[in-house]
């Protein structure tokens, strides 16, 4: 008898692992869109019901064949623009051919507005490319820049950073926030206060600095939700954050600064995500009566 409750065990292990395993392929490919109506007082009326698509953390992954079941999902959201908030390539399997393929087919559905994340940090000559190609196929790279946004008479401002680490070699928030807020300072310095700002950026430790130059909405991503993602718990891990991250995953606000954190769509050191399918991400801007 214990030989057989032996083997009945083994059989309902293996049964599930391969039912869990079954499971994390599954949740690892499909795509959950998630939306966000995010108000500012700042926002003119025109852009009431503005509506911007947010690709973060690609890490040259596709979804359908040159990712056209992704791309499919950003044509059925009908954006005004599409913001790609760093991570297109990944460094350790890097496609430029992919990134471009990518960038290229969704500047032709919606206006497309890059920021760099740390991968392209990593690899020089391959980030170059993409940058030169992405900017003769009319994807508008913001490297701490800005960028006026017109629709029927008023306008705001979009604004991209690059990630620290094309400027500075260390992750620790201490040490990044002075560098890299002097740059968005420097950028803003000429715009009005009563102006909008949208920026783009990859990284969500930096919120307090967001905070301090006032900007109204960033949209940011890095962590990819935390990787693995327990119930009422969230993330268990970000990069330059550590184990449970504050910044992992949603919407987040202070100081009137609100931050939009992707989960991102791509993989990265570790090949798949738990409880945490891949995002894509729609931010409604709304005037705030």
């Amino acid at each position: 008898m214990k030989e057989i409750g032996k083997k009945i065990l083994i059989v309902v292990l293996l049964i599930g692992a391969v039912v869990l395993a079954s499971w994390i392929v599954w949740d690892n490919e499909r795509i959950v869109v998630t939306s966000f109506e995010v108000e500012s007082e700042h926002l003119p009326d025109e852009f009431a019901g503005y509506r911007v698509v947010q690709i973060s953390d690609l890490h040259n992954d596709e979804f359908g064949k040159d990712n056209e079941k992704l791309l499919a999902l950003i044509k059925e959201i009908k954006p005004d623009i599409i913001a790609i908030t760093g991570d297109l390539l990944d460094s350790r399997r890097t496609s430029v051919e992919k990134a471009l393929n990518f960038a290229t087919q969704a500047s032709q559905i919606a206006p497309c507005y890059y920021a760099t994340g740390n991968h392209e940090s990593r690899i020089d000559e391959e980030f170059e490319r993409l940058e030169v190609a992405m900017i003769e196929a009319g994807v508008y790279v913001l490297r701490n820049e800005k960028m006026v946004l017109k629709k029927d008479g008023a306008q705001i401002t979009i604004v991209g950073i690059d990630d620290p680490r094309f400027i500075i070699d260390t992750d620790k928030v201490e040490k990044m926030e002075p560098v890299m807020g002097g740059i968005l300072k420097g950028i803003l310095q000429d715009v009005p206060k009563e102006e909008f700002v949208l920026l783009l950026s990859h990284r969500p430790e930096l919120f307090d600095m967001y905070c301090k130059q006032a900007v109204d909405v960033v949209l940011t991503g890095h962590v990819h939700g935390g990787q693995v993602r327990i119930p009422y718990i969230g993330g268990i891990i970000g990069p330059g954050q550590g184990i449970l991250p504050d910044y992992d995953a949603g919407l987040y606000e202070a100081d009137g600064t609100k931050m939009v954190l992707s989960r991102g769509l791509g993989q990265s050191i570790i090949p798949f995500r738990v409880n945490n399918p891949p995002e894509l991400v729609v931010v409604e801007l709304q005037n705030k009566k």
